[in-house]
């Protein structure tokens, strides 16, 4: 067990923000959590590190315990390169292998047999084992599979002070996976990643050794990386077996489950009451009417279960059809300064796909959007009636000084207020919002508004880029849904996968300078990519080979009658330390197992002596291999 929580309670400013909290999570747990904006997710993580303490109820961590946590934007600065800051990371493996390295030379130029080549020959079997059990060799070759995989493959000599933001996230992100601690905190890991780095992150991560619990809005990450759904809601946390597509399912029949109790509940209250209030007041009932109201007064009742407050609304329409080709882009040169992003490259788009842009980070998604609203170039062919609407991820299009209101309203003057209010209150824009500068929008809300405003364009053809930013996840689902039933063309650029799963019929990729088609659903897009990587990483592996440790002598010579009884005194050691090692293993390996049982894990009592003996037998186990470690 890595952290226990029971009956946990905390608020801010005498408001309770969380309630009757408890979970267990064990080594080797992947956990998702989920829930509102406010709902207190990020509070829950600082208890967890112990940055806030519950104002109520325990919440126990495991004594030691390695904790590596990514913070949404938690990047670091350093003059260091990025080589220089993972080799860090591995300061004890380098040390090792040094002396390793010194100790092969020192036992060359020993006298074998000699008691100075004996010495060092234990040394040397000592350090191997140390080496062996770190996989020390391997550092570099850890090093260069993370930062390749993070997208730092040609970056390892740049300097981390110069980089931005999201580069010196993901760079700490690579730290962390490097540092293998055993409990692995991520609170969105997914923002920052093209596609190609989220698979790589995801194949990571499954084969990760010790646990993780996350935070994301990213519902293809959590089907891929979790197995258990955490959602905070109402100030309570409930736990889910199972990943986020599991978790939908089970949400809703513990919902439709709880809402049929309560009404079952219900009805019998109401006949219970309704039976009391006719024969209270006869003489011949009243036995009957008391025993009624009373098993009224002793009945548990079953809570209403809360429904999930309304999601925003969208709807996309169009006035004019165009003709069958919407856009034809043939040979097309596309540059963003001095660096040619696109060369002599073709698409075509018909009326009514629904196509996604993928490509990693930098290869020009945004600006080949950009350039085909702008339809100035001409390799760029539109279809007749096609009309653009524009959905920009960064929101440049609204006015910061204007208010929520005047936003919507200066762009359609004929509307009467009402409308207004009534399009904005159905992206969940309420009426305290009206005044508000948009400038002082939160980034949920300013997407919202933004959406609100690019739904009434009435465009046939719509370019999105990055839809879902600052979306929460019922209002991604709902953009989802309002996009599934718009019979129009689009054609988008997302980070969130299962986004482009549930909308795109055809996946348009930008790589080496060029765009490839591929008029399959994003599933099976990913399955033809994966296959590649895996062809390519199969015709390039090659096999690391590992120094062989020195073979220490076999038959040592003994000098006289003492150094043997000596020898055998030590022999005799070396099996008692190896019994006693043994024990104290399996005994660890028995608590382990039973501080993760209901009965121990909900006493923390029982909880705190099993750990305490726990520790005691780690600091007796090193100990003993200190002592083996000499004897050899």
């Amino acid at each position: 067990m890595l952290i226990n929580a029971s009956e946990v309670q905390f608020g801010y400013a005498g408001e309770v923000l969380l309630e009757k909290v408890g979970f267990t999570l064990n080594e080797g747990d992947r956990v998702g959590l989920i829930g509102g904006n406010g709902e207190g997710k990020t509070t829950l993580i600082r208890l967890m590190l112990g940055e806030l303490f519950p104002d109520k109820g325990e919440l126990f961590c495991k004594s030691g315990i390695r904790i590596g946590y990514l913070a949404q934007n938690g990047g670091y600065d350093s003059y260091n390169t990025v080589w220089e800051e993972m080799l860090e990371i591995f300061a004890e493996d380098r040390r090792l292998l040094a002396a390793l390295g010194e100790t092969e030379k020192a036992i060359a130029h020993q006298a074998e047999g000699s008691d100075e080549y004996k010495r060092l020959a234990a040394r040397y079997e000592s350090l191997n084992r140390q080496v062996a059990a770190r996989d020390s060799y391997h550092y570099e070759v850890k090093i260069r599979s993370v930062l390749g995989g993070m997208g730092f493959a040609d970056r390892m000599e740049q300097v981390i002070h110069t980089m931005s933001g999201g580069e010196k996230t993901r760079l700490k992100l690579c730290r962390l996976l490097l540092e293998e601690p055993e409990l692995l905190i991520l609170d969105e890991p997914t923002n920052h990643l093209d596609v190609k780095t989220l698979f790589w992150l995801e194949e990571y991560l499954a084969a990760y050794k010790g646990a993780i619990f996350t935070v994301s809005h990213d519902r293809y990450f959590l089907d891929k990386t979790v197995r258990q759904i955490y959602e905070l809601e109402n100030k309570r946390l409930t736990v889910f077996k199972g990943n986020y597509t599991k978790y939908k399912t089970l949400k809703a029949e513990r919902v439709a489950h709880q809402m049929k109790e309560w009404e079952k509940q219900q009805v019998e209250r109401a006949h219970l009451q309704e039976y009391v209030d006719r024969n209270l007041v006869r003489a011949s009932t009243t036995k009957s009417a008391q025993s009624r109201r009373h098993k009224l007064e002793i009945m548990e009742l079953v809570e209403k279960p809360t429904l999930p407050p309304t999601p925003p609304r969208f709807t996309f329409t169009y006035t004019e059809r165009p003709y069958e080709q919407v856009l034809l882009i043939d040979g097309m040169r596309l540059c963003a300064g001095e660096k040619c992003l696109l060369e002599r490259a073709s698409m075509q788009i018909m009326r009514g796909e629904k196509c996604a842009l993928v490509g990693d980070n930098g290869t020009g998604k945004t600006t080949l959007l950009k350039a085909i609203a702008r339809g100035k170039d001409p390799s760029i062919k539109l279809g007749r009636f096609v009309r653009l609407a524009v959905y920009d991820q960064e929101n440049a299009n609204l006015n910061p000084e204007n208010t929520v209101l005047q936003e919507l309203w200066e762009r359609h003057v004929s509307w009467d207020q009402t409308k207004v209010r009534n399009l904005l209150a159905q992206a969940k824009l309420e009426a305290e919002d009206m005044d508000k500068k948009v400038r002082m929008l939160s980034g949920g809300e300013r997407a919202k508004l933004a959406l609100a405003v690019f739904s009434t364009e009435n465009g046939n053809f719509l370019l999105l880029d990055e839809p879902t930013n600052h979306l929460d996840l019922p209002a991604r689902e709902s953009l989802e849904s309002a996009l599934k039933a718009f019979d129009g063309t689009i054609l988008f650029v997302s980070h969130d996968r299962y986004f482009i799963e549930a909308l795109a019929g055809k996946i348009f990729e930008i790589e080496d300078g060029k765009i490839d088609e591929y008029a399959c659903s994003y599933s099976e897009y990913s399955e033809k990519k994966r296959a590649q990587k895996a062809a390519a990483v199969a015709e390039q592996k090659s096999v690391q080979r590992v120094p062989a440790p020195i073979k220490t002598e076999e038959k040592p010579v003994y000098r006289s009658k003492e150094e043997r009884k000596n020898d055998a005194k030590r022999r005799t050691r070396i099996k008692e330390i190896e019994t006693e090692i043994e024990k104290l293993e399996e005994e660890n390996e028995l608590l382990s197992e039973e501080i993760s049982t209901p009965e121990v894990a909900g006493s923390f009592a029982l909880l705190t002596e099993k750990c305490s003996r726990m520790s005691e037998i780690k600091e007796r186990l090193d100990a003993l291999y200190d002592e083996y470690e000499t004897l050899l």
